[in-house]
């Protein structure tokens, strides 16, 4: 072989040789950078999921953490807690049928629960939505076919209608117009009376306004009493009254014509005998009985039933001492047999008859009651709080019941009314006695 020939061949090789090493080493960089990208995307996977597992344990912590704030509370009288809101509920309404309470928070909803579950393990409700805005304070119409709430910002009334759909259940329909604005300070209150005639709200200025059901103001009233602390129209529908600073509760009687038009507010009568502010008062069913909480630390028991045009005054029937705070509230069971007075978080039962203490159900709630009622049966007491309700049997009601019944029973005459007396009373007692073998709630 020839030396050109031998140098063309080595040229070859050489430029083989490096063309293979050039190969080898383009092969190593891409394996060194899809081992880099493949170490990338293991780490951007593995943050991945421990974010991912974390986020449900950190919410399972939270969701444990809240569970663990809610407020407990057990007693032998609790019928039942009711806890759907989400928000501290600020108002409570049963209806005139007994078959629904009403209740609104700051979660911008009213609901609407069925008294009959109170005893059941599950307790349902239905929800109205409060449209950019919440209700402080939530009435039924007296044919529980609607009820008003109070707009928190909008500062005026709402009227909601309930009907009824075509598998039974209910829906919720806001009017088209809210009432227009007219108070100037906090409200205290607002109802319907039983008449359906009109619809009162109370301010903390003094002021009343009286409304006729398509929002035009009737009349206003100027309570004269420095501040309101609670106002009130009575389940008879004729009366409204309020209590403030001063140490006396008003009463005015809201007079419509024959044909069912207006015609004016007239001072009916006063409740005289507090040393103190009233902080709040309330009715029996029939309205012949009011009940108020002072400053002064005791609760009055009054007899309303008077005729005041022809001069007569209530009369004071009871003095009771009693522990009470600013805000404390007042309920009187619809047969006007039981007192309730609330303080802070606690509640009080009393006999009407005697004045005794009869139940205290202290830490009811987590913050200070904003609303204590009997349904219209007076077989339970609700009160609200904090994002709970609490309903309790009235058991003081049975007892009261039943000694009255035994009274009777010493008293009459004709076998046949003792004898239904006498079942009455083996039927009460029988009541009682299951309220009080109850598992504790």
């Amino acid at each position: 072989m020839d030396v050109s020939a031998l140098a063309a061949l080595t040229f070859l090789l050489g430029a083989l040789v490096i063309l293979v090493a050039f190969a080898v080493g383009r092969r190593k960089e891409e394996l060194r950078e899809e081992t880099e990208q493949t170490a990338e995307s293991a780490a951007e996977s593995n943050v991945t999921k421990v974010s991912a597992s974390k986020k449900p344990k950190q919410e399972k912590q939270r969701s444990r953490k809240d569970k663990s704030s809610q407020h407990s509370f057990s007693h032998q009288l609790l019928a039942a807690s009711l806890k759907s809101h989400s928000g501290n509920v600020t108002c409570l309404d049963f209806s005139s049928n007994g078959k629904y309470l009403a209740s609104c928070a700051d979660d911008r909803t009213v609901r609407v629960w069925s008294t009959k579950d109170f005893l059941e393990r599950e307790h349902k409700c239905l929800r109205a939505n409060v449209e950019l805005d919440h209700a402080t304070l939530v009435r039924f119409s007296p044919d529980s076919r609607a009820f008003i709430t109070w707009l928190a910002n909008g500062d005026t009334i709402r009227i909601f209608k309930m009907m009824k759909k075509e598998d039974g259940s209910l829906s919720f329909k806001a009017a088209p117009e809210d009432f227009p604005q007219k108070h100037k300070a906090s409200i205290l209150n607002i109802g319907i009376a039983e008449t359906g005639k009109f619809i009162m709200s109370a301010s903390t200025d003094t002021s009343i306004h009286i409304w006729d059901l398509k929002g035009e103001v009737l009349a206003s009233i100027n309570t004269n009493q420095i501040t309101n602390s609670y106002a009130a129209i009575s389940p008879c529908g004729r009366f409204v009254a309020s209590c403030g600073f001063t140490p006396d509760v008003k009463v005015w009687e809201v007079c419509f014509g024959k044909s069912g038009e207006f015609k004016e507010v007239v001072r009916a009568f006063d409740l005289k005998g507090h040393s103190a502010g009233v902080h709040a008062f309330a009715f029996s069913n029939d309205s012949h009985r009011m009940v108020t909480v002072s400053k002064d630390g005791t609760w009055k028991l009054w007899n309303t039933d008077v005729e005041y045009k022809k001069q007569q005054d209530p009369y004071l029937l009871r003095t009771v001492p009693c522990t009470s705070s600013e805000g404390s509230l007042a309920a009187l069971s619809p047969d006007g047999r039981v007192v309730a007075i609330s303080d802070g978080c606690n509640v009080a039962l009393y006999s009407a008859a005697s004045g005794q203490l009869e139940e205290q159900l202290h830490g009811v709630h987590s913050e200070e009651i904003t609303d204590l009622r009997f349904d219209i049966t007076g077989r339970f007491l609700a009160c609200s709080g904090d994002k709970a309700i609490r309903v309790f049997h009235n058991a003081p009601g049975y007892r009261a019941a039943i000694r009255d019944m035994q009274d009777m029973l010493k008293k009459a005459q004709n076998e046949a009314m003792k004898q239904r007396l006498q079942q009455q009373i083996k039927d009460a007692q029988s009541a009682l006695d299951a309220v009080l073998a109850a598992p504790v709630n």
